[in-house]
């Protein structure tokens, strides 16, 4: 596929890396010459340095006859003009932009027919807020993706002694839980993949990947884990676009208290925001996190736009007894460095979002994606498709289909149904079927499954 991307930075960069590992064209546009050096040095992809909502730009970076634009640079307003520009003068198929200010995406009708032709709109504060939420939601969980509408949850967790299937075998969870079906998608042991057998056994310290329905998803943590209280008090540092969201979101469930260092931007939330206690101060003063009781604290939430005031807020609230600690971290490299320490859970803005970007490249007739582990594996929800003449999958059972190494059936979904994956299920027209991937280089081979025929949908 012939993508252009606009943007060489976190996002741009990072989803560059996916999809030129993935045999597509791509060229990205970025006025940073040195970003564009760096980027060319590491990735078998082409470059052009300018705006990139300028028409001479684009048509230099191929939009004659790219198939997708993606608008990820800083300037909202860049962004959508490059989608007009190339649906006015190019007739871009697909047209994807990032829009991060709530003033442009509180108005629908911008993006209609009538306003700026852009086909999918992303929103990385709104993906960050709903990611931080279900790990509110899940206490003990690292990861937790939807697919089919909610119907299914993927969890990501740490396997910690006093759960009662660590140290047995995989095999021992249908004994503890007759009712609740459930399947390991994965597990990964010192950073290294395993995929389960009945006869896996479970170690304190893995992280696992399990697929449930989301009404059986508290129950199954629970095997794995000792269960942890619901969370109720919640302290979130930084009062930018995340934070007033995330405070937006959570204040009608939660005991909600919001520290922001400007005084401007403490009066705009507190009269914006209903039940959230808004306080004024910085969050790497140790009397000011004593003074609101940060030791009574179920979670602490940084998401400043500073990775280094994140970390040290985080640090800082962890030692005096905050029980979880969760940080916004915008530099990759930071995140492997600190996830697992003091710091419980560290989220990456751009990982969030790249699965949102890869749902609309995936070939094949792919409702949903999602990036794990920094890039490494990757869950996805594909609909089958055709008969069991014109597909790989339709119409066999689930142990007759050649999945490629590393890659498993977790479960599908049917007329809203959910049936956790078991070898004798056969695959039907038009069912939602959940992938996970340990290799993500393997997701060539998983689209060809989903081919139809001699052409993918």
């Amino acid at each position: 596929m012939k993508i252009i991307i606009l943007g060489a930075g976190q996002v741009g960069g990072t989803l560059a890396e996916h999809l030129a590992n993935e045999a597509n064209d791509i060229t990205v546009i970025d006025s940073d010459s040195v970003r564009l050096r760096e980027l060319q040095d590491r990735l078998d992809i082409r470059t052009v340095q300018g705006r990139g909502s300028y028409p001479t730009i684009l048509r230099q970076a191929g939009a004659d006859d790219a198939e997708m634009l993606i608008a990820v640079t800083n300037s909202d307003e860049v962004n959508m003009v490059a989608c007009q520009v190339a649906s006015v003068l190019f007739k871009t198929p697909t047209k994807i932009s990032r829009v991060r200010a709530n003033a442009y995406l509180a108005r629908k009708e911008l993006f209609s027919e009538q306003g700026f032709p852009i086909d999918v709109l992303i929103s990385p504060e709104h993906l960050v807020t709903r990611h931080i939420t279900r790990l509110i939601e899940y206490p003990g969980a690292l990861q937790v993706l939807e697919f089919s509408k909610g119907l299914v949850r993927l969890v990501a967790l740490r396997a910690t002694k006093g759960g009662p299937l660590v140290g047995h075998e995989l095999s021992h969870l249908r004994t503890h839980m007759p009712r609740i079906d459930t399947r390991v998608a994965a597990i990964f042991r010192r950073d290294r993949p395993i995929i389960p057998q009945g006869d896996t056994v479970i170690e304190d310290g893995d992280e696992v990947f399990f697929i449930a329905g989301t009404d059986h998803i508290r129950s199954v943590m629970s095997e794995l884990q000792p269960l942890s209280k619901p969370y109720k008090r919640i302290f979130i540092c930084g009062g930018g676009n995340i934070g007033q969201r995330l405070a937006h979101t959570l204040e009608g469930r939660y005991q909600v208290k919001l520290l922001e260092r400007d005084r401007e931007r403490c009066v705009m939330l507190s009269e914006n925001l209903r039940k959230t206690v808004v306080l004024e101060g910085n969050a790497a003063n140790k009397d000011i996190l004593l003074e609101e009781n940060i030791e009574n604290t179920d979670v602490f939430c940084a998401v400043t736009n500073d990775d280094e005031a994140n970390i040290m807020a985080s640090l800082l609230a962890k030692r005096l007894g905050a029980r979880k600690v969760l940080t916004l971290i915008n530099n990759p490299d930071y995140v492997d460095l600190i996830q697992g320490g003091d710091i419980d859970v560290a989220i990456s803005p751009q990982q969030t979002t790249i699965g949102s970007l890869l749902t609309h490249v995936r070939r094949g007739d792919v409702v949903n994606v999602h990036s794990l582990r920094r890039g490494a594996a990757e869950a996805i929800e594909a609909i089958a498709h055709g008969d069991h003449r014109s597909s790989k999958v339709v119409g066999k059972r689930l142990d007759e289909i050649h999945l490629p190494e590393g890659t498993t059936i977790g479960a599908i979904v049917r007329h809203n149904e959910v049936l956790i994956a078991h070898d004798h299920l056969r695959v039907q027209p038009d069912d939602h079927v959940i992938l996970f991937l340990v290799d993500k280089s393997r997701i060539r081979d998983v689209e060809r499954l989903f081919q139809v025929g001699l052409t993918f949908f």
